[in-house]
């Protein structure tokens, strides 16, 4: 029998009550919120007749993102697995074979990588990792924080191609042909993770998967979610704006998140496939659309281009954004001010 997730997991499971205007009988709504996935904070929301059906719901949704965070994860080995660190030790040697996510995942990160021009470039693990060592390292000691080495940004960069990265769907291998190529999907794991469990999830749920927001449908069938798009020049609870949410992904990139300081200035994790430097585009950008996924794969995209650009691969997927620069002016594509309630 599984262990109830509020014994394991360092759940929160809170009792909320979520009666329209003038109506009774409404369904409750439950929210449990997770510490374990992805290295961020993952909540659950949704109606259900009793707490424990509740709980068994966000068991099931947790045990799915879970086998996608062991899967994604590029750092941890787990006995029995083959994951992405392990697609990424093998580079070079020999093709490894992997849970079908994971050639699913590849497939469409490929896809992104085309329809971005290669902003939105998973094989670029090695440049990555020197940003995420010096930022750690920052973190941890602010008076020692400095930038990664130009020439060594310079000699990974050189070892990003996504020609590299073989996929061979029917015998599900992935092999890293270059030995210095190495994969890390943080851009879009967990926007493709949310969406798979949301697809598997019951109607009128919200799911966010650090800030990776996806609704299965509207909090009752006559009340939407509310949903809030951080303010990037205030606190961490300090919202810019509601949306309405009643269906759809929703999902921010920000140049508050894993920064750190170097000099007395801040060094964000959106990194310009270009410069090799964090983007100074934006400080945030918010998309909306139908597959979360894609949504992280825009939002990142996003950050690294200008407004105009940026409206023109919205435009072929059908999506919305919301920009904010470092003046704090907003910008918005057509329909987005439709869905903000303050």
């Amino acid at each position: 029998m599984k262990k109830r997730l509020f014994a394991v997991f360092l759940l929160a499971l809170l009792l909320t009550g979520c009666a329209a205007p003038g109506t009774r009988n409404a369904p409750t709504v439950y929210e449990a919120t997770f510490l374990t996935l992805f290295d961020t904070v993952t909540v659950i929301k949704g109606s259900a007749e009793s707490q424990t059906a509740f709980a068994e719901t966000a068991q099931s949704i947790h045990d799915e993102l879970q086998h996608y965070h062991k899967l994604f994860d590029i750092y941890q080995d787990y006995e029995g697995l083959n994951n992405l660190k392990t697609v990424n030790d093998m580079a070079g040697i020999a093709p490894v074979e992997v849970d079908g996510a994971i050639i699913d995942l590849l497939t469409d990160c490929r896809s992104y990588y085309d329809l971005t021009g290669g902003k939105v470039n998973v094989a670029m693990g090695s440049v990555l990792k020197l940003w995420h060592d010096a930022r750690n390292h920052g973190l941890d000691h602010p008076d020692q924080a400095k930038l990664p080495e130009p020439e060594a940004l310079e000699q990974a960069a050189a070892h990003c191609s996504f020609d590299a990265v073989v996929i061979d769907e029917g015998a599900s291998t992935v092999y890293i042909s270059d030995p210095e190529v190495q994969l890390d999907v943080g851009a879009v794991a967990k926007g493709w993770a949310a969406q798979r469990a949301a697809e598997n999830a019951p109607r009128n749920m919200l799911l966010s998967v650090g800030g990776n927001v996806c609704a299965t449908g509207p909090k009752t069938e006559d009340t939407p979610w509310v949903i809030g798009v951080r303010d990037p020049a205030g606190a961490a609870d300090s919202y810019l704006h509601t949306l309405y949410v009643s269906g759809g992904s929703y999902v921010t990139s920000g140049d508050y998140q894993r920064a750190y300081m170097v000099d007395g200035e801040l060094y964000h994790h959106i990194i310009d496939t270009q410069t090799l430097m964090p983007a100074r585009y934006w400080r945030s950008v918010t998309i909306v659309c139908d597959d979360s996924g894609l949504a992280d794969a825009l939002s990142t995209a996003l950050f690294l281009m200008g407004r105009e650009d940026g409206q023109k691969l919205l435009d072929q997927w059908g999506a919305m954004a919301m920009w904010v620069d470092g003046e704090g002016n907003v910008y918005s594509s057509p329909g987005f001010e439709e869905i903000i309630r303050t």
